[in-house]
């Protein structure tokens, strides 16, 4: 197992995570309820006032935090770590934007054309200033809300529908060349693709065309895909539970390699660094951030702060 050097402890469940020129790293607690900036001494500072369950955060043009957030959840971890439902005090999922200087929070989108947002999960920021973002869906006792794909704009004018229904998509990213995005499935553990035809408008293959795309590619057996970044070269690392690992995946599907760290449900990784060769991956079954060098650089995301 590479060596990885654990940041940061005692996280509530964290996830999103991103790299800042200054070193630290902002990241979503989703049982903390709260968006938290770690600085390499490892201490930790709330930012905004998130509440819910923040999951994916990004960084937009205006500098501010987009964050994904899934309302908040009951979870289980007998006989394996799933949602079993909202929490108590659960209205629905949401897109929020905080401001990292002043803390301002605010909700920019909890529905689409009608539809409530349910479990918003994962965000990518396109080089025109929309996103791309991922609703998981949610799990209840004896049924489920259903998941898809979206593109909305920072502001709070627009989003759009792109994908519906989808089974849990978490994961979100984009192809260097920004033709393509991408959509990891976790219970399937699939990694799904979508022809971008132009900003926040995808081609829709006819049946039987997985939920028109591809399927790049599936694992076998009980592991399960959770959210990823993009590599230079344009792979795609996949954020692996149960198999406690990062799956990294070329455009062709093939499995390029797939890198073991401590902790069942490595739940998201992104990448820092001066040459964008350090991993930073959330650790989340037991709480913790860490970082490890990696093969190859990440991809730099637009508005990269």
């Amino acid at each position: 197992m590479p060596d990885i050097k654990i940041l940061a402890r005692d996280l509530g469940f964290p996830e999103g995570p991103v790299w800042m020129s200054d070193g630290s790293v902002i990241l979503g607690e989703i049982s903390g309820r709260k968006v938290t900036r770690v600085p390499p001494d490892g201490s930790k500072t709330e930012i905004g006032k998130a509440g819910g369950g923040p999951n994916g955060v990004a960084t937009g043009p205006d500098g501010a935090l987009y964050v994904c957030n899934n309302g908040g959840a009951v979870y289980q971890t007998s006989p394996s770590f799933l949602s079993t439902g909202p929490g108590p005090d659960y209205k629905g999922g949401s897109i929020q934007r905080i401001d990292p200087k002043t803390g301002e929070t605010r909700v920019l989108y909890s529905e689409c054309n009608g539809h409530k947002l349910s479990a918003p999960n994962d965000i990518v920021f396109d080089s025109e200033g929309g996103f791309y973002f991922t609703d998981l869906g949610k799990r209840y006792a004896n049924q489920r809300d259903h998941g898809g794909l979206y593109y909305a704009l920072p502001d709070g004018s627009k989003v759009v529908e792109l994908v519906y229904p989808m089974l849990t998509p978490n994961g979100v990213g984009l192809s260097p060349d920004e033709r393509t995005v991408y959509v990891a499935d976790t219970e399937s553990s699939r990694l799904f693709a979508f022809d971008i035809v132009e900003p926040g408008k995808i081609k829709h293959e006819p049946f039987p065309a997985p939920y028109g795309g591809r399927c790049v590619c599936g694992l076998p057996g009980f592991q399960r895909f959770d959210s990823l970044a993009v590599e230079a070269s344009g792979n795609i690392c996949v954020a692996t539970l149960i198999a406690g690992c990062i799956t990294v995946i070329s455009p062709e599907g093939e499995v390029v390699r797939q890198v073991k760290v401590p902790d069942v449900y490595p739940t998201n990784i992104c990448f820092g660094g001066p040459d964008l060769r350090t991993a930073y991956i959330t650790l989340s079954a037991s709480g913790q951030l860490g970082a490890m060098e990696w093969p190859e650089p990440g991809l730099r995301l637009n508005f990269m702060a």
